[in-house]
């Protein structure tokens, strides 16, 4: 009998790449194999131009119940050397994923443990149902939530990793949206809908724009206003404005007529 395939990848025609962890009789939880392959994914979206949105998703109940239970096993054996190894591979995938050019959702109709919550940290935007759960499980394990450590205090600030860090407590999406993890709740029969609604949204927008203004939002972030900031973001609008995709939506604007890269579909699928 062939393997399922765990990581799917779809993208329609209007640049939407749909990836799908498919394992769900184990809860989505991923190895060292499933890593390499969302880098892989992650990194063939990255570079092509025609991808303006990315979902990340999952089928069945569990969004991803984290590392897989064979894995750690296997890892438990490992020497220093090449748990390390091992880490750097699952580090490499979050970092790939968080700063992907493309806008990242993160479509979460269920459980995300462990690192799972890392990837809800690497995407732009989240949108989780009434039924999804969190938890930062590892010190359970005795272990720690090292490589998706910088990418949650990130999403849920200091206060709040150190709680959750060291309790491994389950939480709701409704306390992951007081946290700052999930943008959005909504029920479950509206989550597709939900997740449609912010693409359409998304693809309104000018698209080189877009990728701009994600890599502004990294780039400015933590930074001293000061004299060398003010300059590099002077240059930015600067150069914007007078960009063949800023001319267009200028234009559009005080033409009050639709800019050339605005589609309208009814639905994304």
């Amino acid at each position: 009998m062939t393997d399922i395939k765990k990581v799917l990848l779809e993208v329609d025609r209007y640049g939407v790449a749909i990836v799908t962890l498919n394992n769900p009789d184990k809860h989505n939880a991923f190895d060292d194999g499933v890593i390499a392959e969302l880098t892989k994914v992650f990194m063939h979206i990255a570079e092509r131009c025609d991808i303006r949105v990315m979902v990340l998703a999952s089928t069945g109940k569990s969004f991803s119940a984290g590392a897989d239970l064979n894995w750690m096993k296997r890892m438990a054996d490992y020497s220093y050397e090449e748990n390390l190894v091992d880490a750097n591979a699952l580090a490499n995938m979050l970092k790939t994923l968080n700063f992907m050019p493309q806008t990242t959702i993160a479509k979460i109709q269920g459980a995300a443990f462990g690192g799972a919550v890392g990837l809800a940290s690497c995407c732009d935007i989240v949108i989780a149902s009434e039924q999804a759960s969190f938890c930062l499980s590892e010190v359970k394990l005795g272990l720690i939530p090292a490589t998706i450590s910088p990418y949650v205090v990130n999403a849920i600030g200091q206060k709040a990793s150190r709680r959750y860090f060291q309790t491994a407590e389950r939480f709701s999406s409704k306390r992951a949206h007081t946290l700052g993890l999930v943008d959005e709740v909504v029920e479950l029969t509206e989550l597709e809908n939900a997740v449609n609604n912010m693409i359409i949204t998304l693809l309104k927008n000018g698209p080189k724009a877009v990728r701009q203004a994600k890599r502004l939002a990294l780039d400015v972030a933590y930074q001293e206003i000061d004299h060398a900031l003010l300059t590099i973001t002077s240059e930015r609008i600067a150069e914007i404005r007078v960009s063949k995709e800023g001319q267009e939506g200028l234009g559009a604007f005080f033409e009050k007529r639709v800019p050339k890269w605005q589609q309208e579909p009814s639905s994304q699928g």
